[in-house]
């Protein structure tokens, strides 16, 4: 069964949810990770406290949670989502959170992006020696990531001219 849901999910969610899910418990996939987690209970609680219904979170173990390889090297973007997909096109989940900018570009097959919760603070972090900032770093400093998106905005902010990597 399909229910369409479009807008953030800070909107109202309305209606009963009838057929053959409406008398369980809803069954949210989610990542295993701590932050995974945190981010499927908000979105659990916003769903119970606009439908009603008792939400739960089911663990899903992803090839990038497993791989010590490099990201780029077992598939890149899409490596944490693609077993999350599965379950919810083979039935184990009926709906799944994952965060958007893990999420591959193009759409999949039978699945909708639904909806969208409000975004937290969008900064990331840079843990550095005395406190420095990125601004502060010298030319040639090293800079230890394993998310190719923020590898190429790293490089688009302090690349040297000429430098092609």
């Amino acid at each position: 069964m399909t229910v369409p849901i479009s807008g953030p999910i800070s909107g109202p969610i309305s209606g009963p949810i009838s057929g053959p899910i409406s008398g369980r418990p809803l069954r949210l996939g989610s990542r295993k990770s701590p932050m995974a987690i945190t981010q499927s209970r908000q979105v659990a609680d916003m769903l119970t406290q606009r439908t009603g219904r008792r939400v739960e979170i089911v663990g899903v173990t992803t090839l990038g949670d497993v791989s010590r390889d490099q990201l780029t090297q077992i598939g890149g973007t899409g490596v944490f989502v693609s077993a999350l997909r599965e379950a919810l096109l083979g039935g184990e989940v009926d709906l799944a959170v994952h965060s958007l900018k893990d999420l591959p570009a193009g759409p999949a097959a039978g699945i909708a992006l639904a909806a969208v919760p409000p975004r937290d603070d969008p900064r990331d972090a840079l843990v550095a020696r005395e406190g420095a900032k990125l601004a502060d770093l010298p030319a040639g400093a090293r800079i230890g990531t394993g998310s190719p998106r923020r590898a190429a905005q790293l490089l688009g902010l302090r690349a040297e001219p000429g430098d092609r990597r």
